[in-house]
């Protein structure tokens, strides 16, 4: 009887030690049990599905011109819900275009996530129709209508001061850009590269020409020629180089320069009375992109109320949903002078006026 007894407990100690082996194996791999008992091939049909759940959330790919203070807290958020893991290419929106336009056959990008409908309409047939599952919730001004082009965010055109250097320097809009003591003091980027300085060009030539955009272009010369030379290779450098004290005051977008006034940079944003052109910017997915059904993921994602509440509480930018309202601190679109370009005008004139500004600006 006793040797019986001893016996079994043996088989138990044995059973024990080898249980704790297993454990302790687990552990040493992250716990992670799928992973270990497929690797041995001991698995069930069940458990194997379940390792592909886990790995197969798979890449995206996004071209994006903003700046990574902004892309980063919403890529980590997306990346955190979804399990997909996320390569941003940054550049600037033209330069990106080019790109896309380059690997049409083999596309490399699945999601080109910026760049103003002025500059993007144009550009149509490069992108896949998809509506986000959010449409009900943007404001009627926002919808997709298009089928390819989602909107992202609404952003006006603003001019950035420096409350440190401009001094006794009044600016309230276009025209006081045109006083001599502001020549070579002015932060301006080469519209062909950035859409947010095409934005300003467009409303530059709307405003200053009383609706009639060919009448605006007396103005665009004069501002050309206090710009001294000067004309900057990106949008960041704007906002950056204003806040910095590198330039009196910069042609920007909102949300560049409302970072800086909501941390309390010596900066103050000025709405053009001449009149301000609000539009959005959007999201799209490449053409025949390689990862479809993340970078629809991903649309749905920017879109929902969760990454527009980000965008307002933590990125200084408007939103485009119904549901979620501008951050406090910026402007009331109903007190700021809105005007309205003609939208199949600007999309039809691009080159033409970007050329034509800049045999203004090398002749000066």
């Amino acid at each position: 009887m006793k040797k019986v007894l001893l016996s079994i407990m043996l088989i138990v100690a044995m059973l024990w030690v080898v249980g704790c082996s297993s454990e302790s194996d687990s552990k040493e791999n992250g716990g992670n049990k799928v992973q270990d008992e497929t690797a041995q091939g001991s698995g069930t049909n069940e458990v194997v599905q379940e390792e592909v759940e886990v790995e197969d959330a798979g890449e995206l790919v996004i071209y994006c011109p903003h700046p990574l203070e902004f892309i980063n807290p919403l890529v980590t958020e997306f990346e955190s819900q979804s399990g997909i893991k996320v390569e941003i290419i940054a550049a600037g929106t033209g330069e990106l275009l080019k790109r896309v336009e380059s690997e049409q056959e083999n596309p490399l990008g699945d999601v080109f996530w910026g760049g103003s409908l002025s500059t993007m309409k144009g550009q149509m047939d490069l992108f896949e129709e998809y509506q986000s599952v959010n449409e009900e919730f943007m404001l009627d001004s926002m919808k997709n209508v298009e089928g390819s082009l989602t909107r992202f965010t609404n952003i006006p055109s603003v001019l950035m001061i420096n409350t440190d250097l401009i001094g006794e320097i009044e600016v309230n809009g276009y025209e006081d850009l045109l006083n001599p003591e502001l020549k070579g003091k002015i932060a301006h980027c080469d519209p062909s590269k950035s859409s947010s300085s095409y934005e300003h060009l467009i409303n530059m030539l709307y405003a200053m020409g009383n609706g009639n955009p060919d009448d605006g272009w007396d103005f665009v010369d004069k501002f050309c020629a206090n710009l001294d030379g000067k004309l900057l290779s990106g949008s960041s450098a704007v906002y950056k180089g204003v806040a910095d004290g590198e330039y009196v005051v910069g042609l920007t977008f909102e949300e560049g320069g409302a970072k800086y006034v909501a941390d309390g940079a010596p900066v103050k944003l000025v709405y053009m009375e001449e009149g301000v052109i609000s539009k959005p910017d959007g999201v799209y997915i490449i053409k025949d992109a390689q990862n479809m059904d993340n970078a629809k993921a991903f649309i749905d994602f920017v879109t929902g109320k969760d990454a527009q509440t980000i965008i307002i509480e933590q990125l200084n930018r408007r939103s485009v949903r119904s549901d979620v309202p501008a951050p406090s601190y910026l402007k009331p679109l109903e007190d700021i002078n809105i005007i309205y370009d003609e939208e199949e005008v600007v999309i039809n004139s691009k080159s033409e006026w970007l050329e034509k500004f800049n045999e203004i600006f090398i002749s000066q």
